[in-house]
C-alpha cells in the first residue's frame, strides 16, 4: 500500500491482493420498468486501471493536488472512478446533493469557489445558464455527450493519456481532502472541510462498530457510502434508484438486486428502510441473506425496525448508528436493544436512544446556549440525565466549515490541542453510559414555562395507530411560543382522523411536557430533506402552522 495518507490507497492495495474480485456492480443504465436492468461489473483491477487513467485525464486537463474540483457526475461507474482519481491526484472534491433548491446550490458553489468543474452535460448546461461558480471555474471537463461546453471532453482527454499505473500524490494526512455539504435540512448546507486522516479514521472506526471483514457484498443507497468498500475489502452493488429520493425507491428492484447478488449488508435512510420493510410485510418477502442493515440520517422509528426484523433472519442485525457530516460514527445502537430495553420509554418521552459512544470519541453534554464558545473553559458540562448539547472529538471530527467563519465559530470550541465539534443535537446521557438524542436544538420549541425538545414529543404520539408520523413545532416568538402538534396519516387511516385526534389528546394529557399542546393539525404530507428523505422540515411546517392557524 503507498505511504500516501489517502482512501484511494486501499483501492490500488486491494487491486493488488484481490485483483479479480469484484470491486462495484453498477446499472448499466436506470430502467423506467419494475424490471432489474442488466449490470456492469468492475473489478478491483479493472477500477483501481479506470481510475488510473481518469487521473491522468485529469491532470491532462490541468488539476493538481490541491485544487478544488466540483464533481456533478450520477451514480455509477463515472463517479467511483473519478473520485478515486481526484484522490489519487491529491485534487480536492467538492460535493453537493443534487437535488437542493437551485439557488442554494448556486450559493453553496460560489462558497466553495471551485476551481475545475467536472460534469455531466446537464450539469455543464446549469452551470453556464445559472452561473454556477462563474467566478472561480476556469478548468471544465465534461463527462459523456459530444461537446465540451467550453473546455475538455473526458472521452479525448482518456485517448491521449499512457496507460496505468497513475503515480498518485504523497497526500499528508492534515492536507485538504474534500468538501462535503451537509444535506442543509435546517439551512442553507455547509461545507465541510474533510482531512485525508478523517477519511482514514472513519474507515477504522466503522469497521469496529459495525465488525466489518473483508468479503461482505454491501448495497449503499447513499452512493459517497460506497468509497470506503475498497478499504472494508466489501464489493458495493449500487441500486437502481434516484438517490435523492430515497423513499421512492422500488422495492422489488431493491430485493431483485440483493437477492441477485447476495447482498449481505444494506445501508439505507429511514425512509428507505420504511419503504422496504412495508414491501416485505404487504408481499411476504423475506430476505434471508441480508445479514447487517445500517441505518442513518435521522432516528429510525421503532415500528420501521419491529416491521423489518421478522423478514431477516434471527441472527440479522440492525444498526442505528448517530453522527453527521461533520463526524460520523459517533455513537451506535442495535435493534434488539433498541425494541426490546428503550422503546417504551421513548414512546413515554424519554427521547430516542442513539446508543454508547464509540471508545475513540470523547462525548460530552454542555449547557444549551447558542451563542458561539471558543474555549472548553468557556463550559458547563451537565450531569447525567441533564438535557443539554452534544458535544464530540474524536478522530473523525472535522474542524472548520468551508469560507463559513461564522458557522465555524458557533460549532467548534477549542480544548487544549483538539477541537470540539457542537452537535447542534440536544440530548442526555442515562445511568447506564447511554446516548440519547432529544431533538435538533434550532428546532426545540421554547414556551413560556420552558423548553420542549421534539425528540421528546413526537414518538409519543408517533405510536398511535394510524399516524404515519408527527412534528412537534412553536407558533409565534421565542420564549412564548404556542407549542402545535402536526399529525401525517397512514393512507388508510385517512377516514380516522376524529378518532385520531381525540387519542393525541389524550396522550398530551399524560405528560407534563405535553400538556401545553392545545392544538391538533393535520398535515398530507411533511416536508423532507432531499439526502433522507427522513429529516423534517419543521421550520416550513411551523410556518404553515402559523398560517393556519392565523386563518382559524
Amino acid at each position: 500500500m503507498s505511504d500516501a495518507a489517502n482512501i484511494a490507497s486501499a483501492l490500488g492495495e486491494m487491486a493488488r491482493r484481490r485483483p479479480d474480485a469484484i470491486a462495484l456492480r453498477v446499472p448499466r443504465h436506470a430502467s423506467r420498468g419494475p424490471a432489474l436492468p442488466d449490470y456492469l461489473d468492475m473489478s478491483y483491477a479493472e477500477l483501481d486501471a479506470a481510475s488510473d487513467r481518469d487521473a491522468a485525464a485529469l491532470a491532462a486537463a490541468g488539476i493538481v493536488r490541491g485544487m478544488k474540483t466540483a464533481l456533478m457526475v450520477r451514480p455509477g461507474r463515472e463517479l467511483f472512478s473519478l473520485m478515486f482519481a481526484l484522490f489519487k491526484l491529491g485534487a480536492v472534491p467538492v460535493l453537493i446533493d443534487p437535488g437542493i433548491d437551485k439557488r442554494a446550490l448556486r450559493e453553496c458553489l460560489a462558497e466553495a469557489a471551485p476551481t475545475a468543474f467536472v460534469g455531466i452535460p446537464l450539469a455543464q448546461i446549469a452551470r453556464l445558464v445559472l452561473g454556477w461558480a462563474r467566478a472561480s471555474v476556469r478548468i471544465v471537463v465534461t463527462v459523456g455527450g459530444p461537446f465540451g461546453w467550453g473546455g475538455h471532453r473526458l472521452a479525448r482527454l482518456r485517448e491521449n493519456v499512457p496507460a496505468p499505473p497513475f503515480a498518485a500524490a504523497p497526500t499528508r494526512p492534515d492536507e485538504l481532502a474534500a468538501v462535503l455539504f451537509t444535506s442543509g435540512s435546517t439551512g442553507v448546507p455547509k461545507g465541510v472541510e474533510y482531512l485525508h486522516r478523517h477519511f482514514l479514521a472513519q474507515v477504522e472506526l466503522l469497521r469496529e462498530a459495525f465488525a466489518l471483514q473483508p468479503g461482505h457484498v454491501n448495497m449503499p443507497t447513499f452512493p459517497p457510502f460506497a468509497l470506503f468498500d475498497p478499504a472494508l475489502g466489501s464489493t458495493s452493488v449500487i441500486p437502481d434508484m434516484d438517490p435523492t429520493r430515497p423513499a421512492s425507491a422500488d422495492p422489488h428492484k431493491l430485493v431483485a438486486a440483493i437477492t441477485r447478488y447476495g447482498v449481505d449488508m444494506l445501508f439505507g435512510s429511514p425512509a428507505l428502510l420504511d419503504t422496504l420493510s412495508r414491501h416485505c410485510e404487504r408481499e411476504g418477502v423475506r430476505l434471508p441473506g441480508l445479514r447487517r442493515v445500517i441505518s442513518a440520517g435521522a432516528p429510525v422509528a421503532p415500528a420501521i425496525l419491529a416491521r423489518l426484523r421478522p423478514w431477516l433472519d434471527p441472527g440479522a442485525e440492525i444498526y442505528t448508528p448517530y453522527g453527521a457530516t461533520e463526524c460520523l460514527p459517533l455513537a451506535v445502537i442495535e435493534s434488539a436493544e433498541l425494541l426490546q430495553d428503550t422503546r417504551a420509554l421513548t414512546e413515554r418521552g424519554a427521547g430516542t436512544c442513539v446508543g454508547r459512544p464509540l471508545a475513540a470519541n470523547c462525548v460530552r453534554i454542555i449547557a444549551i446556549s447558542d451563542e458561539p464558545i471558543a474555549d472548553w473553559s468557556g463550559v458547563r458540562e451537565l450531569r447525567v440525565g441533564e438535557v443539554g448539547e452534544i458535544t464530540v472529538a474524536g478522530p473523525t471530527t472535522t474542524e472548520a466549515y468551508h469560507a463559513r467563519p461564522a458557522a465555524t465559530a458557533l460549532a467548534k470550541i477549542r480544548d487544549g490541542a483538539r477541537v470540539v465539534h457542537r452537535m447542534g443535537d440536544l440530548g442526555y446521557f442515562d445511568a447506564q453510559g447511554r446516548l440519547w438524542f432529544c431533538g435538533r436544538k434550532s428546532q426545540r420549541v421554547r414556551t413560556a414555562a420552558g423548553d420542549v425538545y421534539t425528540e421528546q414529543v413526537e414518538p409519543i404520539f408517533n405510536a398511535i395507530a394510524g399516524v404515519r408520523r408527527s412534528a412537534f413545532v412553536g407558533v409565534g416568538a421565542p420564549g412564548a411560543q404556542r407549542p402545535v402538534l402536526l399529525l401525517e396519516l397512514e393512507p388508510a387511516a385517512a377516514d380516522a382522523a376524529e378518532r385520531i385526534e381525540a387519542e393525541a389528546r389524550n396522550r398530551a394529557a399524560e405528560f407534563a411536557h405535553t400538556r401545553g399542546i392545545a392544538d391538533v393539525l393535520f398535515h398530507a404530507r411533511f416536508p423532507v430533506d432531499i439526502r433522507h428523505n427522513a429529516k423534517i422540515g419543521r421550520e416550513a411546517l411551523a410556518h404553515w402552522a402559523t398560517v393556519r392557524l392565523a386563518a382559524r
